[in-house]
């Protein structure tokens, strides 16, 4: 039926036609959606950036965690947040009685272990050694007279004996002697050493009740309160660099061999929508988490924002390669990754090189006059 047969149609019937028309309308629609859904396009020259996924947070530099070297309670707090330090500023104080306890206990040990305290027990033994001298001088006095008495056939020979035995005694004894004041002397002499070591260590530990900043730089966060306890693993305070900032990324491990330092990187911000900044890979952190199965990479920024704060959060994009003018087609047109659709319906085999998140560049297969199809999903 002719348009304007239809329309004279229409005219004449107009209470016969309402049926047919939304039946006409449906096939019309029904064409169009069909001829719609074949989508057909040509290659096209254009620039192609293929890049690697990161996300992150924002840390300051030399920023770190810090931790108490001794358990014990917050006796004062000698810094509030945002306050900028130096190294070697004291920051928290602990108390640990128990601690204080055994400083005083090693310096009692100390004292009692020196030569000093010892000297009773050195002068005894050096009396000791002069008796068992003189004993030995005395009984070898008597062995020679006796000798000289057997000598002129005076005495006898058990006397004689009883003589030289006497001295050997003797000099045993006096060898002993000399012998127990010599380990005397090395025992307490290591345990002076010994005390005075403890002594020293007492001494350092409880100089740990004092925590202080390793770094200049910012306080950024005080995790505890006075009167609280802490302990050697958990943190007490968040210090960094007060002005300098660096991106702490993670990088899936399919990726991580294609990332280099000095490579480049588009990022964003929540706290900063709408602004892209850019930065360079500097540091790639050698081992995986094995939780996350990512590596981590640190980026500087080329231009910072003006104002940064710890942890807060970053999406970039690491820049692997750019080509000007490349052959592209959207990626959702290839099939099973190397193939795209023909507009009559044939397969051709593609070369696919740099990809982006929406184009793929084709390297050979296609001309760019080819007509390709997007194909059904």
């Amino acid at each position: 039926m002719e348009k304007d047969s239809v329309i004279s149609h229409v005219n004449h019937y107009p209470h016969m036609f309402i049926k047919k028309k939304h039946t006409l309308f449906y096939i019309f629609l029904s064409l169009t959606s069909c001829k719609s859904n074949t989508q057909k396009l040509k290659p096209s020259r254009e620039s192609i950036t293929e890049s690697v996924y990161a996300s992150g947070i924002v840390k300051s530099k030399n920023q770190y965690q810090v931790y108490a070297a001794s358990a014990g309670i917050i006796r004062r707090i000698l810094v509030s947040k945002g306050d900028v330090i130096s190294k070697g500023t004291p920051m928290i104080q602990i108390t640990n009685t128990a601690a204080k306890l055994n400083t005083e206990n090693a310096l009692l040990n100390a004292r009692y272990a020196s030569i000093a305290s010892n000297q009773e027990k050195i002068e005894e033994f050096a009396i000791a050694i002069g008796l068992a001298k003189a004993k030995l001088d005395n009984d070898l006095s008597l062995l020679q007279r006796q000798k000289n008495l057997w000598a002129q056939k005076v005495g006898s020979s058990n006397d004689l004996d009883a003589r030289q035995l006497a001295y050997k005694s003797s000099e045993n004894a006096y060898q002993t002697a000399k012998y127990r004041f010599t380990e005397l002397q090395k025992q307490i002499s290591f345990q002076q050493k010994q005390a005075l070591k403890t002594l020293e260590i007492s001494k350092t530990v409880s100089g740990d009740f004092t925590v202080r900043s390793e770094v200049d730089g910012k306080v950024y966060d005080i995790l505890k309160e006075v009167g609280e306890m802490v302990n050697i693993s958990n943190p007490i305070a968040l210090v960094g660099d007060a002005n300098q900032f660096l991106l702490e990324l993670q990088i899936d491990e399919y990726d991580v061999t294609r990332i280099k330092t000095g490579q480049k990187m588009l990022l964003t911000m929540d706290s900063y929508k709408g602004q892209i900044f850019q930065a360079v890979v500097h540091k790639i952190i050698p081992v995986m988490n094995e939780r996350s199965k990512s590596f981590t990479v640190e980026a500087e920024f080329l231009t910072p924002p003006t104002l940064l704060y710890p942890n807060l959060t970053c999406e970039a994009n690491i820049v692997i390669s750019k080509k000007a003018k490349a052959l592209t087609i959207p990626r959702n047109y290839l099939i099973a990754g190397d193939y795209v659709l023909l507009e009559n319906n044939s397969k051709r085999k593609v070369v696919t090189g740099l990809k982006d998140y929406q184009k793929v560049e084709i390297i050979s297969g296609l001309l760019i006059s080819d007509v390709i199809i997007m194909p059904e999903e």
